[in-house]
């Protein structure tokens, strides 16, 4: 059954701005979530990026501000810049007819700056945990007057280490407000945070099935390690993706795979949570732009990017849980079109594939690893659909005078052969060295093993965690460069290892 906006008991105002923004019907989060969030009660929502979150709990919120009252009435919580970023944006949008002002704060941006912004008024902040405690301390930021907090995906929080923070900055609210909980997944860390900071919460859940993109065909490929760079490439070339992403684990392997690629000839680039945030900017514009055809990027970095027109998602490594994986595919087949998602498991991986499948209730069809050959061959229909363009364009007059001195020269399947031999990108099998990463497998009961998520050090500030610390082995750097560890091994991806 669907629901419009305008059952859900809306104001005229706010109305006036989801119609401008095109919405009509709303996801089963935001039917379920806006009423209770217009009574002001207390909501935990289990739902994933891409269900509509962020007019769920943003449209009850904005409903609340008093726009007269100079003071910050709203705070959101959001793990990554770019989630502040998107949720503050559409934030506007949605409280543009009202002229709720939105200030997003967060690390990497001047601070300087945003204290000057905190000083014309906002009425809601989207912030990062460590950002909003830097401006707590030096009391720039005061929050006696927020009436509503939302914590959006508070499990990536919990991943990044962040829970402390989340507990600092609602120790900062009045004990009297409105609180809503978004997360994937229910940790007994984020179920403690909601019994502490909530009062008797309604809990609203989407299910895995209605998370799963129906126009999205998945496949996998099961494949060694040391193999996957050269199935990937050679799956590049065979699909000739308009825009892709590819997935990669860690911050360290989303480095080697940009360099990698851009080493093969391919147009690509890297966001992770250790780059400036001017890089990582500058990337996904030039992404979106289509200067660059492949992003390579972490599970949290790429987190809430709306990016239209990718075709294509690779899953290089597979994702820490069913969740993750839902959120990565549904990078593409948006807005009513087909992508297509692969993911590269290895021989060890098979118990976590079953356990994705099991969770979003869809089985991936098996995709055969491409064969050299079979690249060259998806290479040369590049060359010959832009043939038949140049043709049926037919703009060739200029060209027709050559053309004839040759095929009085040649016959004229070697000069056809010649001019698609001329255009086609061969695959480029420039050997690269790639460290290896340790597999995922289903251990003690299903449980994954993985280092503390309160052990605020190294690369688990982008929500990267190694799968099993203990048992991790670790190997040789990108390129041939020295190693210092004895004992490391490397494995180079090239022709001689692929066949």
């Amino acid at each position: 059954m669907t629901i419009t906006f305008q059952e859900l008991g809306i104001s005229p105002l706010l109305m006036d701005a989801i119609n401008r923004m095109g919405f009509e019907e709303a996801t089963p989060i935001q039917a379920q979530t806006i009423p209770l969030g217009l009574q002001n009660k207390d909501v935990i929502g289990q739902a994933q990026t891409g269900t509509g979150k962020t007019a769920a709990f943003g449209i009850p919120l904005i409903e609340k501000i008093d726009v007269k009252q100079d003071k910050i009435q709203g705070i959101i919580i959001a793990p990554t810049r770019e989630l502040a970023i998107q949720v503050s944006e559409e934030l506007y949008k949605i409280g543009s007819s009202k002229r709720v002002r939105v200030l997003p704060i967060y690390g990497g941006q001047d601070i300087n700056r945003q204290i000057r912004s905190l000083k014309k008024f906002p009425h809601i902040i989207v912030g990062t945990p460590g950002r909003l405690i830097d401006h707590i301390n030096r009391k720039t930021l005061k929050l006696s007057d927020v009436q509503t907090v939302v914590m959006d995906e508070a499990d990536e929080m919990l991943n990044m280490g962040f829970i402390e923070d989340i507990e600092n900055i609602l120790s900062n609210v009045p004990s009297e407000h409105q609180t809503l909980l978004f997360s994937a997944t229910m940790p007994d860390p984020i179920r403690r945070i909601a019994e502490k900071f909530m009062t008797n919460p309604e809990i609203v859940k989407v299910k895995a099935k209605e998370m799963t993109v129906t126009n999205i065909q998945q496949f996998f490929i099961e494949v060694q390690e040391k193999k996957k760079f050269d199935v990937l490439t050679r799956l590049l070339d065979i699909q000739s993706p308009e825009l892709a992403i590819v997935f990669g684990r860690t911050k360290r392997r989303v480095d080697e795979l940009s360099e990698a690629l851009m080493l093969r000839g391919y147009a690509a680039e890297g966001i992770h949570g250790d780059l400036t945030q001017a890089k990582r900017m500058s990337a996904l514009r030039k992404f979106k732009e289509g200067a660059i055809e492949v992003l390579v990027a972490t599970d949290v970095a790429a987190r809430g990017l709306d990016i239209s027109g990718v075709t294509h998602v690779y899953n290089f490594d597979v994702p820490q849980d069913p969740e993750s994986y839902v959120h990565r595919i549904g990078r593409t087949g948006r807005a009513g079109k087909t992508g297509a998602a692969m993911t590269f498991v290895t021989p060890r991986e098979q118990d976590m594939l079953k356990i994705i499948e099991r969770t979003t209730k869809r089985k991936m069809d098996r995709m055969k690893a491409p064969t050299l050959d079979e690249a060259l061959e998806g290479q040369q229909s590049v060359s010959v659909d832009k043939i038949r363009q140049a043709i049926a364009d037919n703009n060739l007059s200029f060209y027709k005078r050559t053309a004839e001195a040759l095929l009085e020269e040649f016959d004229q399947v070697s000069v056809l052969a010649a001019a698609i031999k001329l255009m086609t990108k061969e695959p480029n099998q420039t050997p690269v060295n790639l460290t290896e990463e340790s597999p995922l497998y289903k251990r003690g009961g299903g449980k994954r093993s993985s280092s503390s998520s309160s052990n605020r050090s190294g690369g688990r500030r982008d929500g990267q965690r190694p799968y099993n610390k203990n048992n991790k082995r670790s190997y040789g750097q990108q390129g041939g460069k020295p190693n210092n560890n004895s004992g490391k091994r490397r494995y180079s991806n090239s022709s001689s290892s692929s066949n």
